[in-house]
């Protein structure tokens, strides 16, 4: 064999002599370069969408661990790779479909702090105050884990670190970033570093997730900032600045649970109570490019007492309950919801020639049992006390405090949502890439599904650009992708828009494409919101409003059809009432049909009732990041 293999390569070495030979003497000419045959070359804008989690908690956060959660990161990160885990209740759990990145957020404040005490780690015991917590968990009881719960609880309302001035904040980060380390697979999987910053001044939400571009060589060289350090975000940039000027890495924070924030996450005034500046809204946006528009702890999108006129907008809800001593009022809610923020913020722009308000979205879970699930099928819960063990408490734990006397203030495990994914466009899947995306605000939100959505705005657009076979090589070249940016409009030209949506290869069909259109006026900023294409035959009403698709849900099995809907819808949209001296913002919401709710597939499997006055169906969605028009 190694003869014959050898006088084949010999023959082919002297094939190619002679016909170098015959060439140059019928006076045709070898070229020396090779030959880039391929068109791909050259490609370098965004070919794939990745999904995966940017807020997840460990039994390295405090109120995970101390109350029950035993997953650690490693746990988080094996499970969103697809392998299986255990859950803190020992049940096991796997994914359908493995994420392509996580970021494990566990709270700075004493991060890792019920890791320590379970492996009783000198570092924490070695204290006083450490010693005091280890003897009251040392029974191992519940009531011994609310009650090291409630006594870590009152050193943070205190505001002094209890442990400060020891090595435990620097040991316990450099565990957690091993761990993050020690998963990223460049190209296969993303893991990143990260950590949530907990600010809840008097109980009002104005939490942040960090995220790092870099590795855990630039991350160990400085503890995370906490809510021991400051409350206030502008204090979170410094601290980020003095980060990437001490080591030349890069992060950014994404705010969420603006919907508990008792009207400050998108305040007119700054915490220390200054008006905005334009260098404000600079910083805020260099800093937080990005909102979690929707979580497990209600829907950030929009309000139903805002959005008069949507009927969509009700989704999730979370209005009622407090985790402060004051309850909700409807002033607060303009200052809350991310489409009035948006809206908002093109006034600010006008005035300052700053906008403070022009984030993109993702979707994440803030689920605090190690176990990113966010699909209606397999969810494991808030936290460790709600896992699917049959009991009916999963239903009925409070989650919210209660700012009134009234019990229907209140809100319990069952108005919690399977939500959401984070979904980033980028060439390739390394810790890199999908952040650079997330900076230029490239992505979408999904309330957990995995619909693949894409859309380009640009003035050239036409209807038969969507029948292209380079869609999305055109869309870049004369257009911008979500997150992206329009301006200088040609006379007499509106902005068009090609959209096209996928539906999620193991879930259900969809029901329509919107675009949501937020502009100013002289009056103030207004809103509409836009049904661009939908399935199956229906017209819209004398109200211009679209039938339902239909409801195929059958709650007695927790089975849904896709017998309704469409697997794929693509529309071109061109704004009909455009005016180009009107600042303006666009973005696209895409609807399933209904499918069952978690608390349908629980009720179901578990042989409970659902509680009284629950859906038993919902329709799952994505968000897309806007374009926003601003006027030359």
């Amino acid at each position: 064999m190694r003869k014959s293999l050898a006088f084949v390569s010999v023959s082919f070495a002297g094939l190619i002599v002679c016909t170098q030979v015959i060439a140059q003497e019928l006076g045709h000419s070898i070229p020396d370069r090779e030959i880039e045959y391929s068109p791909y070359l050259q490609e370098d804008f965004p070919n794939q969408v990745f999904f995966g989690d940017t807020h997840l908690h460990t039994a390295f956060s405090a109120d995970a661990g101390l109350v029950g959660a035993t997953t650690t990161p490693d746990d988080a990160f094996r499970f969103a790779k697809g392998e299986q885990v255990i859950s803190s209740n020992g049940i096991p759990a796997r994914l359908r479909r493995p994420l392509d990145f996580l970021v494990v957020t566990d709270h700075a404040e004493n991060l890792g702090i019920p890791a320590a005490l379970a492996e009783e780690d000198p570092v924490l015991t070695d204290t006083e105050w450490g010693a005091q917590l280890a003897e009251i968990a040392a029974p191992g009881t519940e009531e011994a884990k609310i009650a090291s719960y409630e006594f870590w609880m009152r050193a943070t309302f205190a505001g002094e670190d209890p442990l400060a001035g020891t090595p435990f904040g620097q040991t316990m980060w450099e565990k957690a970033t091993e761990a993050a380390e020690r998963h990223n697979d460049p190209g296969a999987f993303t893991a990143f570093i990260g950590f949530e910053w907990t600010s809840q001044p008097n109980g009002s939400n104005m939490h942040r997730n960090i995220i790092y571009r870099d590795g855990k060589d630039l991350a160990d060289q400085k503890v995370p900032i906490s809510s021991y350090d400051s409350d206030d975000p502008e204090v979170l940039w410094d601290w980020m600045e003095d980060y990437q000027t001490a080591t030349g890495g890069r992060m950014l924070a994404i705010p969420h649970g603006g919907n508990l924030s008792n009207g400050l996450m998108f305040d007119d005034i700054t915490l220390s109570g200054e008006p905005l500046t334009a260098a404000y809204a600079q910083r805020r946006m260099q800093y937080e490019p990005l909102y979690e528009i929707t979580q497990m702890k209600g829907d950030g999108e929009a309000h139903p007492m805002l959005s008069v006129d949507d009927e969509f907008a009700h989704y999730g809800t979370w209005d009622k309950g407090s985790f402060g001593p004051d309850p909700k009022t409807p002033d607060m809610l303009p200052k809350e919801y991310a489409r009035s923020a948006w809206m908002r913020g093109l006034t600010y722009e006008a005035n300052l020639g700053s906008n403070p308000f022009k984030f993109g979205v993702v979707g994440s879970t803030d689920a605090h049992t190690g176990l990113s699930t966010a699909t209606e099928d397999n969810f494991f819960g808030k936290v460790a006390l709600v896992e699917p063990t049959g009991d009916p408490i999963r239903y009925n734990e409070t989650i919210t405090g209660r700012a009134t006397p009234d019990p229907s203030d209140d809100l319990t495990h069952a108005d919690a949502l399977a939500s959401g994914i984070a979904a980033v466009w980028a060439r390739e899947n390394t810790r890199e890439a999908l952040f650079d995306a997330m900076e230029r605000k490239e992505v979408y939100a999904t309330t957990g599904t995995r619909l693949r959505v894409r859309v380009f705005g640009g003035w050239e657009f036409t209807a038969e650009d969507m029948n292209r076979s380079d869609f999305a090589a055109y869309g870049y070249e004369a257009g911008v992708p979500m997150g992206g940016d329009m301006s200088s409009a040609p006379d007499g030209a509106a902005p068009g828009f090609l959209i096209q949506a996928l539906r999620d290869p193991d879930g259900a069909n969809l029901d329509r494409i919107q675009v949501i259109k937020g502009w100013t006026t002289a009056e103030g900023p207004q809103e509409r919101v836009y049904d661009v294409v939908w399935s199956g035959d229906r017209t819209p009403g004398a109200n211009g409003k679209l039938p339902p698709v239909g409801d195929t849900v059958d709650a007695g099995t927790a089975g849904y059809s896709n017998t309704i809907g469409a697997p794929f819808l693509a529309a071109f949209w061109q704004d009909p009432d455009f005016d180009a001296s009107q600042r303006a913002f666009y973005y696209v919401r895409v609807i399933e049909i209904p499918t069952p709710r978690w608390t349908t597939y629980d009720s179901v499997f578990f042989g409970v009732d659902l509680p009284e006055g629950m859906d038993v169906s919902q329709q799952e969605r994505a968000y897309t990041s806007p374009i926003w028009y601003t006027p030359s």
